[in-house]
């Protein structure tokens, strides 16, 4: 193998590009991306970022050896063929890590005022929105709803926050546990709306005036983030012959139907043992699984990713670290602390057996009780 194409110049195309040459390829690495700037972190985007910190968002690169492309939109894949808008780019194997992209609700494309919350130059154009006293609506309370809303309370915004669930992050906490978040918003100023959904938005001139509810009341709103989860950038491999569901889908070592393509990262569907298909959108996955794939792709190997997926978020004073997977047969049990005046550690049990932990403010706790859980979900590990 004499040349690897990564499409997606972000975490996972990083890490599969640093994992080829740590295990010893000394080839051509072509890194093709559709945005202009060099690879960097998101998680910071919605935290330090948003408030003029920039120092943690770059990715070390210079070492790398790399054939750039930025700018250059990847179009199709034909076998081990990449077509971009620049051109086709051929090598013996590819790595898809093209991420995914946030979801956008219907009338908002092109309305000053509505943001996502993605890329860098989405950060750059909500940083400079954030000024005090603006009126700002976040729509969605998942993680980078709720990163957004302690963000900009932080810089002296009004904030509204829209969910259409009972309670924020009800899916990955359990409700519980999600009335503990909704305290959070509302104890730092927030205005915390949950079981309502967005109908709409007023908009004059090209620019949003206001969030309409389901309920038929409106929101005035200067601001509006939209956080409602993301897609899998997976349109340009129309006719690649893939198999695509929820993503690109690809074995525990992260081989795609085509042994010679790789996918990772947020576009990437794993099947596990069961044959489960599941898209783990976390910053661990990206960063991890890639070396396990370039293993496959090198060697052959049969290392298959293992750990439990692994999610961290900071919101308003608070670190929360979760592990594990929740589903709506778990209990929730508090083995540590206590919620409703400091740190807790939270277990989650299905069967009798822990299959995810919660720690806020906990880090030591939460590294004690990770491994439990890990344990009992790998007791071959």
């Amino acid at each position: 193998m004499k040349s690897v194409t990564v499409v997606g110049a972000s975490l996972a195309g990083v890490a599969a590009a640093r994992a080829l040459r740590d295990q010893g390829f000394d080839g051509r690495i072509t890194m093709i991306g559709d945005e202009v700037h060099q690879p960097y972190d998101r998680p910071p985007l919605s935290k330090a970022f948003l408030l003029g910190d920039e120092s943690a968002v770059p990715l070390d690169v210079d070492d790398l050896d790399l054939d750039w492309r930025l700018g250059c939109a990847a179009t199709g894949l034909s076998g081990t063929t990449v077509s971009t808008v620049s051109g086709d780019v051929t090598a013996d194997a590819v790595v898809i890590a093209t991420g995914a992209s946030a979801i956008r609700l219907p009338g908002t494309i092109g309305v000053d005022g509505i943001h996502v919350l993605r890329s860098l130059d989405d950060a750059l154009a909500l940083r400079s929105s954030l000024v005090p006293g603006v009126r700002v609506t976040v729509v969605g309370a998942g993680f980078i709803g709720s990163e957004v809303a302690s963000t900009a309370l932080r810089l002296g915004a009004s904030v509204t926050v829209v969910e259409a669930s009972k309670t924020p992050l009800a899916r990955v906490f359990g409700g519980e546990l999600g009335s503990l978040i909704a305290g959070w918003h509302r104890n730092a100023g927030a205005t915390l709306l949950t079981g309502v959904s967005v109908a709409g938005f007023v908009v004059e001139a090209g620019r949003v005036r206001a969030v309409e509810l389901a309920d038929g009341s409106t929101i005035e709103s200067d601001v509006v983030v939209l956080g409602v989860g993301s897609v899998p950038n997976v349109d340009w491999l129309d006719g690649a012959e893939l198999e695509i569901c929820g993503g690109v889908v690809t074995d525990q070592r992260g081989i795609t139907s085509n042994p010679a393509v790789l996918a990772v990262g947020d576009c990437a569907a794993v099947r596990d043992a069961a044959g489960v298909i599941r898209r783990d959108e976390h910053w661990t996955s990206a960063a991890t699984r890639p070396a396990v794939a370039v293993e496959a792709l090198l060697t052959g190997g049969s290392t298959r990713f293992t750990g439990l997926p692994y999610v961290w978020s900071d919101q308003y004073a608070a670190r929360i670290q979760f592990a594990g997977h929740h589903g709506p047969h778990c209990v929730a049990e508090i083995v540590e602390g206590d919620p409703a005046t400091g740190p807790f550690v939270a277990l989650y049990r299905h069967d009798n057996h822990p299959v995810a932990v919660l720690a806020v403010s906990s880090p030591r706790s939460f590294g004690k009780w990770r491994r439990q859980v890990v344990d009992t979900a790998n007791p071959t590990a």
